[in-house]
């Protein structure tokens, strides 16, 4: 059996605990810091865990959001998979 990996993206809280409580309200700042997203893009980066994220967009948050990689990305313990049967 393996273990499949799996994480909590925490975007949404940090940002509540910063006072940003909208999705438009990071706009602007990722802009100044050269990342131009659509107002789509970042609510689904909010909203949604990412399956990708470039590292200039998560520096340009952990830079906005004054905090760390583990606070924006929490690991969850991994599930097990069972093998398949033969």
């Amino acid at each position: 059996m393996t273990g499949a990996l799996d994480y909590r993206w925490r975007l949404r809280e940090v940002m509540a605990a910063r006072g940003m409580f909208s999705t438009t309200d990071l706009r602007p700042p990722l802009a100044e810091r050269g990342v131009d997203l659509s107002a789509s893009q970042v609510y689904r980066l909010v909203a949604e865990k990412p399956e990708r994220l470039s590292l200039r967009t998560l520096m340009a948050l952990l830079d906005i959001l004054d905090c760390t990689m583990e606070d924006l990305i929490e690991p969850l313990p991994p599930r097990r998979r069972r093998a398949a049967r033969r």
